[in-house]
């Protein structure tokens, strides 16, 4: 199991909902793919942003994209596709090539 830390940005004058964390994670799991690997997902919203948790199935090390790569396709694949994180969150950054390089 591999476990990424990720934070998506919270859009300028936004704030944070009642269930926020629990839809945050309902997201994730709508749009996961097989290849993704997701086994578990945990969330911690705070004043800017909110911070996730991602759990992925262990793959060979030579499989591309690796644990980073495989949690920013499914965020970001995830914040395209899902209104709510369109409307509350600013879209993922690419991950630094030193996380991809560490991954």
């Amino acid at each position: 199991m591999e476990i990424v830390y990720a934070s998506l940005r919270r859009r300028p004058g936004g704030t944070a909902g009642a269930n926020e964390a629990a839809e945050v994670v309902d997201a994730l799991w709508a749009h996961a793919l097989p290849g993704d690997g997701l086994q578990h997902a945990s969330t911690l919203p705070a004043d800017d942003r909110i911070d996730l948790l991602v759990y992925l199935l262990s793959r060979d090390p030579s499989d591309r994209p690796d644990a980073v790569g495989r949690a920013h396709d499914l965020i970001a694949r995830s914040h395209r596709t899902s209104p709510l994180l369109r409307r509350c969150y600013l879209p993922p950054e690419p991950p630094e090539p030193a996380d991809l390089a560490a991954g």
